[in-house]
């Protein structure tokens, strides 16, 4: 009799204390300790969560419709009506794709863990504050919730305890935004509760929705959302603005822009107002025309088209790397082999729809050495490289006779991924914007230089006042004319040169080689390189003991950096090696070059004043002519194309320039 009065005593206390848990466990915390399904259930999406706080649920409830269907009739490109399994076709199931993105990785992310920590060693009396702001958009489905619930902030240490903040950029995280998407930034985001808006339903031609599964399994009403397959539902979080403190960590009450990525798109042509319309999904969420059953266990769906790819890659190879080669140590669902796969999309994407290289015009001198001009243009749909302002990219050409190198600018160390040549030490000075490289120490790198309120450069975001530079490549149809001009400022040197145009989103870039002590034919080899996470950017960082820096530091130093290649080519240099030398060490040359308008401004040697010059085609007709002046300006024809403009001199030497009209 006592045993069983000890039994029940013992029952009642272990009811008890499980009931006071609960009730002292905000609803928003939710762990793998207390599943609403069992281990064997949650491992079978790959231990993606399916718990369920206030305002969100896990991918894990959503992957068990949306994830790979075992008897491959859903998620499969291609299928037809009425539906047949398709063992062998292409499967392009949303959770798999998302999974090893760094939107699905947003809040595991050993970087921003590390530079979010390092703010709060900075300033630790914001600490509530910047960890509130930070995991608003690394970890939304955490930082929600608990604001749904009353808490005023949402912590560091709250999400490493919550498996809805750890999974990232949710399903939910998107498809949960409410319609006013696009009208709020910097992690203001508003969720509509219980709903799940998608690209589908909005058509009466359209398979009506069928919502039953999803309103009895998850809770959700399945509903058309124009916004889904927009920009505006990247809004919220792809531009930030920060607010500036002084060197004390007092506010200024300034702001700084940190990010602008959707507003640069709607300074472009891409725009919905834009000449080009094409929004984020283009190429983030590329879009097939192949049926596909968008959700599995229910054969009398219909194929619904086009199709989202839940790629969501951009251009940071660099921590795919990371997460794939430390798949448990960061704790990641995702395998390697899926890592690799979006590293793949990433490189694919990076090679074939970010940037073009034209060679203008190229030379080479044998007694005065060579020239060259090249042309960039950006062809992804915002600045470029956009995004977290530690990201940049640069160009490296290295001239060369053979194997035997004779000038090089852009070449970087293999051993920790730093350019060579330019102050990489720290912070202190920045390599500024360049229309002629003339020297190899000189290398045109695109990026946003941040400053404190003293002007010196700064990677602390909360200590950003203003930028020294921004040089990134704009979108084609930029303008300084635009509404949003003020979140997407072009800064320093490159706002003065005539050759970077904005409009175009290109920008020309002039190399002047010295002549080789060797001699033969000239090759170059031109690399355009993009580097996610500089060296000068995050040393400043591990001066800091602190476990999580550290731990940071290993991760990033075993990587070692290496950039990514975006672009590159190879050609020889125009050779007019018979020259007299006398001519070949002076200036001859016209510029602009190219010219917009066909104006152009003979720069010769005061010794050609009086002598005849011509404009020749390409096809060897003469087109114009008349006497020197040094420094005078002439008329090429407004034709695009390219011309040689020749000076007869006195002593029967001709002197030969190309000069070309693009339009």
């Amino acid at each position: 009799m006592q045993k069983v009065q000890l039994f029940v005593l013992l029952t009642v206390v272990a009811g008890g204390l499980l009931l006071t848990g609960a009730v002292l466990r905000p609803d928003h915390m939710h762990s793998e300790g207390r599943p609403y399904h069992t281990a064997t259930f949650r491992m079978a999406y790959g231990g993606l969560p399916d718990t369920t706080n206030s305002l969100f649920t896990g991918s894990g409830k959503c992957a068990g419709c949306h994830g790979k269907d075992p008897n491959h009739f859903a998620s499969i490109a291609g299928q037809s009506s009425p539906i047949t399994p398709m063992p062998d076709g292409w499967d392009v199931n949303v959770t798999d794709d998302w999974r090893s993105s760094l939107m699905a990785n947003s809040a595991k992310d050993p970087f921003w863990k590390a530079k979010v920590r390092h703010e709060v060693l900075v300033n630790p009396s914001h600490q509530l504050d910047l960890e509130d702001k930070c995991t608003s958009c690394h970890a939304p489905l955490g930082h929600f919730a608990a604001h749904n619930d009353g808490e005023p902030h949402y912590t560091m240490a709250a999400l490493v305890q919550d498996s809805l903040a750890l999974d990232g950029v949710s399903c939910l995280a998107c498809h949960q935004q409410s319609m006013d998407a696009g009208n709020t930034f910097s992690g203001e985001l508003t969720f509509d509760d219980s709903m799940a808006y998608g690209p589908y339903g909005a058509g009466k031609d359209e398979p009506p929705l069928y919502d039953l599964p999803m309103v009895t399994y998850a809770a959700y009403q399945p509903a058309y959302g124009a916004h889904i397959a927009n920009g505006e539902i990247c809004a919220g979080c792809h531009s930030l603005v920060t607010q500036t403190t002084d060197m004390d960590g007092e506010y200024t009450g300034a702001n700084y822009v940190e990010q602008a990525t959707y507003h640069e798109w709607l300074n472009s042509a891409y725009a919905d107002d834009g000449d080009d319309p094409q929004t984020c999904n283009t190429c983030h969420l590329p879009r097939i025309d192949d049926p596909v059953v968008i959700s599995s266990g229910y054969v009398f769906l219909e194929p619904r088209a086009p199709y989202g790819l839940h790629y969501m890659v951009g251009g940071n190879a660099q921590m795919l790397e990371i997460m794939r080669d430390n798949v448990d140590e960061l704790g990641l669902s995702a395998t390697e082999e899926q890592f690799d796969s979006t590293l793949a999309r990433t490189r694919k994407m990076l090679r074939e729809q970010t940037l073009d290289i034209e060679v203008l015009a190229s030379d080479w001198l044998d007694a005065s050495g060579g020239n060259l001009q090249l042309k960039l243009t950006n062809k992804a749909g915002h600045k470029f490289p956009s995004g977290y302002p530690a990201r940049r990219s640069w160009v490296e050409v290295r001239a060369r006779v053979g194997d035997e190198t004779i000038w090089h600018s852009g070449a970087w160390s293999t051993d920790n991924g730093s350019i060579i040549g330019v102050d990489e030490a720290g912070l202190s000075v920045y390599e500024p914007h360049h229309d002629i490289i003339s020297e190899e120490t000189q290398v045109q790198i695109y990026e946003l230089v941040a400053a404190d309120v003293t002007g010196l450069p700064t990677n602390l975001l909360e200590r950003a006042a203003f930028s020294l530079k921004d040089n990134r490549l704009t979108p084609k149809g930029f303008s300084y004319e635009h509404a949003v001009y003020d979140t997407t400022r072009v800064e320093g040197l490159a706002y003065d040169d005539a050759s970077f145009d904005v409009a175009d989103g290109s920008d020309i870039i002039t190399y002047q080689f010295p002549p080789a002590a060797v001699g033969g034919q000239v090759e170059v080899d031109v690399n355009v390189w993009y580097q996610a996470m500089p060296p000068r950017w995050v040393n400043p960082m591990f001066e800091f003991q602190d476990s999580t820096i550290q731990a940071f530091q290993t991760l990033f130093e075993a990587q070692g950096a290496a950039p990514e290649l975006v672009k590159d080519t190879t050609f020889v240099l125009d050779f007019m090696g018979g020259m007299n030398e006398s001519i070949a060490l002076e200036r001859w040359s016209v510029y602009p070059n190219p010219s917009r308008d066909g104006q152009v401004t003979m720069q010769v040697p005061e010794r050609a004043r009086g002598s005849l010059w011509e404009v020749y085609g390409m096809d060897g007709s003469r087109i114009s002519s008349g006497w020197t002046i040094p420094g005078m300006a002439i008329s090429l024809p407004r034709v695009q194309g390219t011309y040689v403009i020749r000076w007869h001199l006195d002593n029967g030497e001709v002197v030969s320039r190309k000069a070309m009209v693009r339009r």
